[in-house]
């Protein structure tokens, strides 16, 4: 008798989708299969969106929400979750509350605009994100523009960055990667419980096709976690992801194309 294959680490992205496929829901399966995991969705968005941006978003009603979650969870398991546009205070409500019971570490990418600028986070649930969500997050990823979004603090240098990252501390998460690829220079993220810094350095790569790389990074993440790392360790390997998938990113479209998610299995040259 053939042996059962073994089960791979299960990952739960609870997001919007991207029609274009380089971001979101996309982006997050991509990355989990990528990184040798099995990944599995909660739907919480429809959005029409390309290279150029985005043209439209359709929120899903909070029982879909929950319902698919449920289904998740309560047959499969979970190893680890990843969040990212949830769009409403409801939705974000929803999901922290399902998030407290389920005891798997989480995630949370604070999706406040999209690439190309597109606003993807309604200005009231912004309360719910401090106060609910980010409470549960074992890690928060947010970006130099979500940091001001929540915070109000405007990053321009590294000391910025280490500000930015004690005041999303003090909504609970227990780390915090503040993204530092919107300053000059090396591509630097900043990783701290508050007591522990990591930099996390990569050299600034001259592609613009960089469409995904939050949802990634987050995604990535999770898939650390999901393998039993250390969140140090998860966040090493998600930049080291990242970093390729970047270098690696195509032109599609008219606009802003997407990073590589395959890139590790692409034949060099």
């Amino acid at each position: 008798m053939t042996a059962p294959a073994p089960i791979p680490p299960r990952v739960l992205t609870v997001a919007g989708s991207d029609s274009g496929g380089g971001a979101g829901i996309q982006a997050d399966l991509k990355t989990m299969l990528a990184l040798g995991t099995h990944g599995m969705s909660v739907l919480t968005a429809v959005t029409a969106q390309n290279s150029l941006g985005v043209q439209g978003a359709w929120e899903l009603p909070a029982d879909a929400v929950r319902a698919q979650y449920r289904s998740v969870v309560d047959d499969i398991g979970v190893q680890a979750v990843k969040t990212g546009m949830l769009s409403s205070a409801a939705l974000v409500d929803t999901v922290a509350d399902l998030l407290a019971g389920t005891g798997a570490p989480v995630v949370v990418d604070p999706v406040g605009v999209s690439k190309h600028g597109d606003a993807l986070l309604a200005a009231e649930a912004l309360d719910s994100v401090r106060t609910r969500l980010l409470p549960v997050a074992t890690v928060a990823t947010p970006n130099l523009d979500e940091v001001a979004q929540l915070t109000g603090v405007t990053v321009t240098d590294e000391a910025g960055m280490r500000r930015a990252a004690a005041e999303i501390l003090a909504f609970g998460p227990r780390w915090v990667v503040i993204k530092g690829g919107h300053l000059p220079g090396d591509a630097v993220d900043l990783l701290t419980d508050g007591d522990e810094e990591h930099w996390l350095r990569a050299p600034r790569l001259d592609n613009r096709h960089t469409h995904g790389t939050g949802c990634t990074l987050a995604s990535a993440i999770a898939c650390g976690l999901a393998r039993g790392e250390d969140v140090p360790a998860a966040v090493r390997g998600a930049k080291e992801y990242v970093t390729g998938a970047i270098r690696a990113g195509f032109a599609l479209g008219g606009g802003i194309g997407p990073v590589d998610h395959g890139w590790l299995t692409r034949p060099a040259g």
